[in-house]
């Protein structure tokens, strides 16, 4: 049996050595039809397109992505032909939740943000959206506004005395704004371009805009109008609509920019990494046997006994927007040599 890999999955190559009788390992965006031809597995992120032109004349059964979005996925390609695929939901959500909220800390410091009086709008309240919740509430934020269409819609109750929102509601009431839906262009609820120019003009507070969804749920056009406007007051972007390719214009606007890595810590790959091999092993008929844990920090780590200063300690943002914003065509290889980065000592 042969597996094809991306080879940016950390802590996987080896269990999978032990699955297969042949592993081969390419980036992911280099996998091409030949090296898929005769193998059974494919293990990808988002930089793989999984579709009828990859996978025609293939003889593979299963496709895990070891992300939480699956909008490189062709599903309906995939289901029509018989393949099996799975993505790993929340495997990163709490390091996404680290990223915002850990921004939403440096603007506390820097820029004088109350976090105490402050209204988040969260967009998208699925495993993300609510670890951003969660997170949210243990650094004092006490004002929310939710929404999230599809969930509403199902009947989904929300705990602690929370409601819906409808989203115009949201943009006119919330000092912050953060999305994290899936990127779709069909059905009930399509999330492209979410956020437009007709939504930048109901935002009555000039909110701070984070973004580290997909790209696409911003018009990046409008955005930009926005930001020379003065109608929002700060953005933090990790996704981009020409990604691996920024908008030079607005990455040296925004406050931060970072290159696609708010669920990068090494305990969300390390979930990651887990839920694919269980995939794996599910589809083989297997036992899960593998114990995949993110490295520690360095030995001589000296950890803060302030709370905000231990939180930046283990996670500065702005140095990933730094590096970003000295090199932009470096997208592709700042992800792909990611540092440690951990969410807990």
């Amino acid at each position: 049996m042969k597996i094809v890999v991306d080879d940016k999955i950390p802590y996987i190559q080896a269990a999978l050595r032990t699955l297969a009788d042949e592993v081969v390992v390419k980036p992911g965006g280099e996998i091409t039809a030949a090296d898929v031809h005769d193998a059974t597995i494919l293990v990808v992120r988002t930089r793989t397109r999984c579709n009828r032109s990859l996978l025609e004349e293939s003889s593979v059964r299963l496709i895990v992505t070891a992300t939480i979005g699956y909008d490189h996925l062709d599903t309906d390609y995939l289901d029509a032909a018989g393949i099996e695929w799975h993505n790993c939901p929340g495997c990163n959500a709490t390091s996404v939740a680290q990223y915002v909220c850990n921004s939403l800390l440096l603007l506390h410091r820097d820029r004088g943000l109350n976090l105490h009086d402050a209204t988040l709008g969260i967009i998208g309240v699925g495993h993300v959206g609510t670890a951003v919740l969660e997170r949210a509430r243990q650094w004092g934020i006490r004002h929310f506004l939710l929404n999230d269409p599809p969930r509403e819609a199902a009947g989904d109750h929300l705990a602690d005395g929370l409601t819906w929102t409808d989203l115009p509601t949201l943009l006119a009431e919330s000092d912050i704004i953060t999305l994290h839906t899936p990127l779709t262009d069909s059905g009930p609820y399509p999330t492209r371009h979410l956020l437009d120019s007709h939504s930048f003009e109901l935002m009555r507070r000039k909110p701070i805009i984070i973004n580290a969804g997909r790209g696409g749920l911003i018009d990046e056009l409008a955005l930009e109008t926005a930001m020379d406007e003065g109608l929002v007051s700060e953005v933090i972007l990790d996704t981009w609509e020409g990604e691996p390719h920024v908008n030079p214009s607005i990455l040296y606007k925004v406050y931060i920019g970072t290159p696609h890595i708010a669920g990068y810590s090494a305990d969300g790959k390390a979930n990651a990494t887990r839920m694919t091999l269980s995939a794996i092993c599910r589809f083989l008929g297997l036992p899960m046997t593998f114990d995949i844990q993110p490295p520690s920090l360095p030995e001589g780590f000296r950890a803060s006994d302030d709370p905000t200063t231990l939180a930046l300690q283990l996670y500065d943002p702005m140095s990933d927007s730094s590096r970003l914003k000295s090199h932009p065509e470096s997208f592709e290889q700042l992800r792909g040599s990611y540092p440690l980065r951990r969410e807990r000592l």
